[in-house]
């Protein structure tokens, strides 16, 4: 009898372990769409097929990730507003747009805050990233993770850029928030808000000169076949938001709600390393695609950062000195490791 109930035992045991997983989870069938405004072939396209595929094994199939790049659901602040009133569940963004939202995401888009990418990494996974994301939920959006974009550099049809007076009378296309629009205006250029889904067709009608972007953005949405002149100026570093509308947060398990940050993690280590590996990549691509490469020497790149102190302190009164001093403290920390 003994030996009877111990096999019961263990055969129930081992079903129990066959049954782990997706059929043991709360799980429901779902269908999410998730939005970029990069185009396929993207290191942020890439993140999300990967976020896709680990959400699909990790639901046992039960939820698929539809895929919408290249701004085919319209531009960034339309995906805001969907995402917040439930018609669109994913975007990953720039965060310095989720400014509009969260004051403190503009600290994401100071200019020359980060020095690697690496600097980066640990703000943002650490608590001065977590409590960003935070303060969304109460936005009706909740934040995940953050991917990488790269470093940004300029753009133009008009001119090779060799010194900061270059960019002087440049119209330029930016990210429509404010300390966007006053970097570009302290260097004596002529800002132009505007969606991105618009951009290319802009230059290509010389609407507006130029714009900046990291190298991969440049490359894979073929700006090379209306710009000719690039200045490598790295003025910024762009963390990416990965966010899901807090209204499918809500209605998610806790099983749905750990497959989605687990997703959201491992994405994000495959996306940040596709990223680094892709910008040298891109960047010859750009040079045998007929685009003239220009860069800064030292005395010109101090005369930039010098630019853009008046800047750096305005939105830093804007943002909270709390903040900045937060982000600058875990600098702090990680260069002196």
């Amino acid at each position: 009898m003994t030996h009877s109930l111990t096999r019961r035992a263990a055969l129930a045991a081992a079903l129990a372990l066959a049954m782990g997983g997706a059929f043991a989870q709360d799980i429901k069938e779902r269908t999410i769409k998730f939005a970029t405004q990069n185009p396929k072939g993207h290191p942020i396209v890439m993140g999300m097929e990967k976020f896709g595929e680990v959400v699909k094994a990790k639901s046992g199939g039960k939820i698929k990730v539809n895929l919408f790049p290249g701004g085919v659901l319209g531009g960034d602040a339309p995906n805001i507003s969907a995402l917040q009133g439930g018609t669109l569940e994913m975007v990953v963004m720039n965060s310095g747009i989720l400014a509009s939202q969260v004051k403190e995401f503009a600290v994401f888009d100071f200019p020359f805050m980060f020095a690697t990418p690496q600097e980066a990494d640990a703000v943002v996974d650490g608590p001065f990233g977590k409590m960003l994301l935070a303060k969304l939920d109460a936005k009706g959006i909740h934040g995940l993770a953050y991917w990488e974009l790269g470093f940004r550099n300029i753009t133009n049809g008009k001119r090779p850029i060799n010194k900061v007076e270059d960019i002087a009378g440049l119209k330029l296309r930016v990210i429509p928030n404010a300390i966007n629009i006053d970097w570009v205006t302290a260097l004596g250029g002529n800002p132009t808000p505007m969606a991105f889904p618009e951009v290319y067709a802009a230059m290509e009608q010389k609407a507006i000169d130029g714009h900046e972007n990291p190298f991969s953005v440049i490359a894979a949405n073929k700006f090379y076949e209306v710009q000719k002149h690039l200045a490598v100026t790295n003025h910024q570093y762009n963390p990416q938001t990965v966010i899901v509308s807090k209204k499918l947060w809500d209605s998610m398990s806790n099983d749905e709600k750990k497959i989605f940050g687990e997703a959201a993690d491992e994405a994000s280590a495959y996306q940040r390393k596709i990223s680094r590996e892709q910008a040298v990549a891109a960047l010859d691509s750009l040079k045998k695609n007929g685009m003239q490469v220009t860069e800064f020497n030292a005395a010109e790149m101090t005369k930039f950062r010098d630019k853009m102190k008046p800047v750096i302190d305005k939105h830093a009164a804007i943002v909270g000195p709390d903040v900045v001093s937060a982000l600058q403290a875990e600098l702090a920390k990680v260069r002196g490791k």
